[in-house]
């Protein structure tokens, strides 16, 4: 291959694949969203020589188009590097994460195959929350922290000040932080020594039964599944057969290799590395992210522990336009499953809608990506409904049920009580917007638990929340009152009982479903109030009148009309007796009579997104 001569007692033409353990350093990038964190590993992958410069451009990991056009990045991608310090080759390998609080569960699976971290933290706008909570999640992994000021090329920097956040919140000396630029390439080869000098060799044993975890999986359309693992002890050969424990089903590995930029397929793959297998699997459920790989002949004593289960946040319908379209909605869904193992869903049925699917997502970010990827990535235009949260209602019986749809919600003679998920909120700001920034969260059933000063002008404020109240516009509301400069993370503490009650929105006496929401009673009269009167504007006149009101239960609380679209039809009666024009208007009433009871009523798309920017 290429003339290259094999080295001693390897049958591999890639010398620096067989690497001893001692030569491997797995790691992470961890950051909050915008510190620069693609930017550098750009730098690392040319610095490394990873690709080569005719490849290169910015974002290289960020294969998505939406993840280049927002500049964000949605999934983890992993990548292996060759580095040579002091004569001696390493290979590094490095998985790169998301900074948004929505996608914190592809950062856990990360750094669950990691030993060591890169904690980037912006030379301009310091230490955010989403860095605090990153790190902490590193922290509780055991992973070697190598903290890096990024952007210390900007105009607004202010690098000695940072630092000084930075010592307090590692504990670090300050001598242990590397200064450095993605956009410049200053401070990239500092960092490489530092990931070969500070971050630990994986432990592992290379004789023991296969022991690996998957992090990772993709879809291909001519290979099937591809998943990404990373060996802990053991080794994998190519046509061994292979067991996913938590499954249960047992392969036999076709192809497995490396990541580079492309896949480079190799006969082993040893404790210690990071790679990838493709079997032909063709089912998304077959494949779970955080399972353990083994050998069906050799087979491990104990699975890989501490992962957990994906827990989605938020709740909507997601609807096909056209109705004869759900099984190709099914289908992609499924093909999206299987590219973002935290998308949960399952089928359910809408007197408004027909047919679709109940989707779990972990935020309102996810929950606007899957639909933006649904419409480019296989073209579906679908009716997404007003998102929720899930709920735990208790019966007078002593029956628990959880509702994660309001049309689920009990009736209220049978229920005891109903509880509500609460997050504890971790706010960073500026000290000049304190007051807004409670304003915001008290106006949203929050209750502040603590407030600390970070520096002077930089503070830390801690509130504790029903989740329900941050699913909407909570976010774009924070960041406006505070002019971009808080930062926001969350995670969920338990459930507590509130006063819940279930707003229906009817039209023409029938309620619409998919536009049902389950709501504090205090804010149900205003919510009902404002959601009558966006639709009122929202939904075109048609030739009879249109009646819109908000009820819960029985109880009207808002109504309004939209008036019927009136042809002159009296138009043609020049004088004449009043009598005449009378009876061509009876007559037009009575038609209108008739058209209300067959009319439909056309419900726009804008309408159920409406309900997210009431204000």
């Amino acid at each position: 291959m290429n003339g290259s001569t094999p080295i001693t007692g390897c049958r591999c033409f890639y010398p620096y694949l067989c690497s001893p353990m001692e030569n491997i350093r797995n790691f992470c990038i961890i950051a909050h969203i915008d510190h620069g964190k693609s930017t550098l590993a750009d730098r690392l992958l040319e610095y490394t020589n990873t690709v080569s410069k005719r490849d290169l451009q910015a974002q290289v990991l960020d294969d998505m188009d939406l993840e280049r056009e927002r500049g964000i990045t949605i999934k983890s991608h992993a990548i292996q590097m060759d580095y040579e310090l002091d004569g001696r080759k390493y290979v590094l390998n490095l998985i790169d994460t998301p900074g948004h609080v929505d996608f914190s569960y592809e950062v856990s699976r990360s750094i669950a195959a990691c030993e060591g971290a890169l904690l980037i933290v912006d030379a301009a706008q310091g230490i955010q929350a989403q860095t605090i909570s990153n790190l902490y999640l590193a922290l509780e992994n055991d992973l070697h922290i190598i903290p890096i000021l990024n952007k210390i090329d900007l105009p607004s920097a202010e690098p000695e000040v940072v630092k000084d956040q930075i010592v307090d919140l590692l504990g670090c000396k300050r001598e242990e932080i590397i200064a450095a630029s993605g956009k410049t390439g200053m401070g990239v080869h500092d960092v490489l020594r530092a990931i070969v000098e500070r971050v630990p060799a994986p432990k592992g044993d290379p004789n023991a039964p296969l022991k690996a975890l998957i992090f990772d999986s993709v879809f291909n359309s001519f290979r099937g599944i591809i998943a990404y693992f990373r060996v802990f002890d053991g080794q994998i050969k190519t046509n061994d057969h292979v067991k996913f424990v938590a499954t249960g089903r047992d392969y036999s590995a076709d192809e497995i290799g490396i990541l580079k930029l492309d896949k480079v397929p190799k006969n082993t793959v040893s404790a210690g590395d990071v790679g990838y297998i493709i079997s032909g699997i063709k089912e998304a459920r077959e494949v779970k992210v955080g399972d353990t790989i083994t050998t069906v002949d050799r087979p491990c004593e104990s699975v890989i522990t501490g992962f957990e289960d994906v827990k989605p946040m938020v709740f909507a319908g997601i609807y096909p336009v056209d109705t004869d379209e759900y099984e190709e909605l099914r289908s992609s869904i499924e093909k999206l499953q299987l590219n973002d193992a935290s998308l949960v869903f399952e089928p359910e049925s809408s007197a408004a809608l027909g047919f679709g699917f109940r989707c779990g997502f972990l935020g309102m970010l996810h929950m606007e990506i899957i639909q933006e990827r649904l419409e480019r990535e296989f073209n579906m235009t679908v009716i997404t409904t007003v998102p929720n949260v899930s709920y735990k209602a208790y019966l007078t019986s002593g029956e628990e049920l959880e509702v994660n749809n309001p049309s689920d919600f009990p009736d209220p003679s049978k229920l005891d009580r109903i509880e509500e998920p609460y997050i504890r909120a971790t706010i960073i700001t500026k000290s000049e917007f304190i007051g807004s920034v409670m304003g915001l969260c008290i106006g949203k059933r929050g209750s502040i638990i603590n407030q600390s000063y970070l520096t002077t002008d930089r503070v830390e404020l801690i509130f504790e929340m029903p989740l329900a109240e941050i699913v909407f516009d909570f976010y774009d509301k924070l960041k406006s009152i505070s002019k971009g400069y808080a930062s926001f993370d969350y995670h969920q503490i338990g459930y507590k009982t509130s006063d819940l009650v279930r707003l229906d929105i009817r039209l023409n006496g029938d309620p619409v479903d998919a536009l049902s929401a389950l709501i504090h009673r205090d804010h149900s009269y205003t919510f009902g109030r404002k959601i009558c009167e966006k639709l009122k504007e929202l939904i075109t006149r048609q030739q009879f009148e249109i009646v819109i009101q908000a009820s819960i239960g029985a109880k009207i609380i808002a109504r309004e009309t939209v008036k019927a679209l009136r042809k002159d039809v009296t138009a043609k009666c020049y004088g004449g007796d009043i009598s005449r024009k009378r009876k061509l208007l009876e007559k037009q009433k009575e038609g209108k009579k008739r058209m209300r009871q067959v009319g439909n009523v056309e419900i726009p798309q804008q309408a159920f997104l409406a309900v997210l920017k009431l204000d």
